[in-house]
C-alpha cells in the first residue's frame, strides 16, 4: 500500500523553528514530509506549479506555513483541490493577528483549515487526522496518541492530588 506523503511548505526558512514540531510529528506517524520553501509573492509562478502538479506527485495533503500577509496556504489552495491546512506564523507585526486572518479569511471556494498562530503540532495532527480516512494505519496511529495523551493527563492529576495533600 502507498504511504502517505504530506508536502510542508514555508514562505522562509525564518519559518523553520516553527515548521519543526509538525515535521516530527509527521514522520513520528509514518508519513512521508517533503519540506519546500515557495513564497507567495517572490515565486508566484513555482507556487503555482508546485500546487497544480501536487496530487500527480503523490501527495495527499498540503501544509502551508506562513507570516505577515501570509497568502502562501491560500495560493496553493487555489491550484489544487488536494486539503490544505494553514500555519499562520507569529511575526513581528501584531503577534500574528495579521498572519491568522490572512490565512483564516478565504474566499468562498478555497478553504484553507487553519491552526492557531505557530500551531504546527496540530497542522500535523489535523493532517493525521484526514488522512485517516483513507490510510487505516493512521487511525490506530491516532488512537494511540490520543491514548499516550490521556495517560499523561492522569499521571499529572495524581501527581498534582498528592502535591495538594502535603500543602
Amino acid at each position: 500500500m502507498k504511504t502517505p506523503k504530506v508536502a510542508v511548505v514555508m514562505g522562509s526558512d525564518s519559518d523553520f523553528e516553527v515548521v519543526k514540531p509538525c515535521i516530527k510529528r509527521l514522520k513520528s506517524f509514518g508519513i512521508e514530509v517533503v519540506v519546500r520553501i515557495i513564497s507567495a509573492h517572490r515565486t508566484p509562478e513555482a507556487a503555482k506549479e508546485f500546487a497544480s502538479g501536487a496530487k500527480d506527485e503523490g501527495f495527499d495533503c498540503i501544509i502551508g506555513a506562513a507570516g505577515k500577509a501570509a497568502h502562501l496556504p491560500g495560493v496553493l489552495a487555489a491550484f489544487t483541490t488536494l486539503p490544505v491546512i494553514g500555519i499562520p506564523i507569529k511575526s513581528s507585526t501584531m503577534d500574528g493577528l495579521d498572519s491568522l486572518l490572512s490565512i483564516v479569511q478565504m474566499p468562498s471556494g478555497i478553504p484553507v483549515a487553519t491552526v492557531a498562530i505557530n500551531g504546527s503540532d496540530n497542522a500535523a495532527i489535523l493532517a493525521c487526522q484526514m488522512l485517516a480516512l483513507k490510510y487505516d494505519e493512521l487511525g490506530e496511529k491516532l488512537t494511540e496518541f490520543k491514548e499516550e495523551m490521556k495517560t499523561s493527563v492522569e499521571a499529572k492529576d495524581a501527581k498534582i492530588q498528592a502535591m495538594a495533600d502535603e500543602v
